[in-house]
Parts: structure tokens; sequence; C-alpha cells
């Protein structure tokens, strides 16, 4: 009885240690909806993958964010700072 105690223990120490939560991922699409914060469970590197995994559970895909706008650089003019010269 104690083995198969150990073994299970084992098995579950490795399954919990081997899994990121779905927040670390920045993937570019992002399953959105009622029940997920914003911007949603970000784990989907396609469109049609997102799609899938929303398929019947009231969920819509939409672009991460955090990957759309991350890449961008600022644009404009530069203003001057005269106070800290």
């Amino acid at each position: 009885m104690r083995m198969v105690m150990l073994v299970l223990m084992a098995a579950a120490a490795a399954t919990f240690a081997g899994s990121a939560p779905a927040a670390a991922y920045d993937y570019p699409w992002c399953a959105q909806g009622r029940g997920f914060g914003f911007p949603g469970d970000c784990s989907y590197q396609t469109y049609a993958q997102c799609m899938a995994s929303a398929s019947g559970r009231a969920l819509y895909c939409n672009i991460n964010p955090r990957a759309a706008y991350g890449q961008q650089t600022r644009r404009g003019r530069h203003y001057r700072n005269y106070y800290n010269d």
C-alpha cells in the first residue's frame, strides 16, 4: 500500500512541476469570454487552435494585446524636456 501511495504522489508531483500557468504564455491568440480575466487564455499559436478550443464553450478568439502592441515602437515627435537640462 505504501508503494502505491508513493508512486501516485511522485506522478502528481511530476505533473504539477511540468505544467506552466496559462498566463505565462504570450502567444498571438487569446480565448476570451465569461470566466476569463483580461486578456484571457493566451495559449494559442494560431486562430484555428483558438477557435477549436473556444467551440462549444461560449468563448471567442481575439488578438493578444501584449503580443500585438509589445513589438511596436513609439512614433511621433520627440519633445525635449527643458526642466531637467
